[in-house]
């Protein structure tokens, strides 16, 4: 018997289906917005009153933070929330965190989508997986994403990046954000010499938590197979409610490749509907990463 990939099971699914997946909840995004913030307003007033311990919270506020980047991926295709504009305001806000210009960011995420896992086409695949354990310990480090980002974000600001997904309709965008991101953190830095306050909750926590990140987001893709079928580029991850909660949902990755516009809340759904049918999975991301690793050395 042949192996149904995404195409087909989409075009199997009923109208009714189809409806009702991507129906966004009016209220499910602002309370699990509400939420997350709560936790992260809470971390960020222990550390930044020096609370007892607030050192060992440093950690946990960085995972905090570059964990937003799952809700600035998913507000890329505009399904958290009820409100198109909310969407595109919480990604605005969320670039300015994590210096991640969110025109720029949506051009780049949607050609990974369109292209995704195929080499010279998909823009994530630039520069390659890490293959031996140095490269691998080079990438974790988050070092390698952060001198891109800021270089990334220099480049638009100067009107001097290209890319085959930068149309010229937003290019003209992408520079007039990143210009107003360079001088948010052209103030962010003078406020340093008054206070370290944002070196504290916000600089040296993204640092911390970028690692975790770089090995959760290598579980996507990594090691799929370079086809254009969604259930075999990309590994759905199963793992602890807290961690899909970090990540809104996005653990069910092959999943969201197979039908992007399912909004977070229902991805739990439609992985029910089409679990049998994924070829790459794994049972929670330190699996993942042993067998990673195991394959380069």
């Amino acid at each position: 018997m042949s192996r149904t990939d995404h195409k087909t099971f989409l075009r199997n699914l009923s109208a009714e289906d189809r409806q009702s997946l991507t129906h966004r909840d009016p209220i499910a995004g602002y309370l699990h917005l509400a939420v997350y913030l709560v936790i992260l307003i809470s971390t960020s007033f222990l550390i930044a009153t020096k609370a007892p311990l607030w050192p060992l919270l440093l950690p946990v506020q960085g995972v905090l933070l570059v964990f937003l980047f799952t809700l600035s991926h998913e507000c890329t295709h505009r399904s958290p929330f009820p409100s198109d504009r909310v969407c595109d305001g919480v990604g605005h806000a969320i670039g300015v965190v994590l210096i991640l210009p969110f025109h720029w960011f949506r051009a780049f995420h949607l050609a990974h989508h369109r292209y995704t896992n195929i080499p010279g086409q998909d823009p994530e695949l630039e520069g390659g997986k890490p293959e031996t354990l140095r490269a691998w310990l080079w990438h974790v480090s988050g070092i390698p994403i952060w001198i891109s980002q800021i270089g990334t974000l220099v480049a638009l600001a100067r009107g001097a990046f290209d890319a085959p997904y930068m149309s010229d309709r937003i290019r003209p965008k992408c520079q007039r954000e990143a210009r107003a991101l360079l001088g948010l953190y052209g103030v962010g830095l003078v406020s340093l010499a008054v206070s370290p306050l944002l070196f504290w909750v916000w600089l040296l926590p993204l640092l911390l938590g970028q690692p975790f990140l770089r090995l959760y987001l290598l579980a996507e893709h990594g090691d799929c197979p370079f086809v254009e079928d969604m259930f075999l580029n990309t590994r759905t991850t199963f793992t602890m409610r807290s961690v899909r909660f970090l990540a809104w949902n996005m653990p069910y990755h092959a999943e969201h490749h197979t039908y992007p516009t399912v909004p977070f809340h229902n991805l739990p759904r439609l992985h029910q509907m089409m679990r049998t049918h994924l070829g790459v999975t794994s049972d929670g991301y330190v699996g993942f990463t042993s067998r990673y690793l195991a394959r380069r050395t």
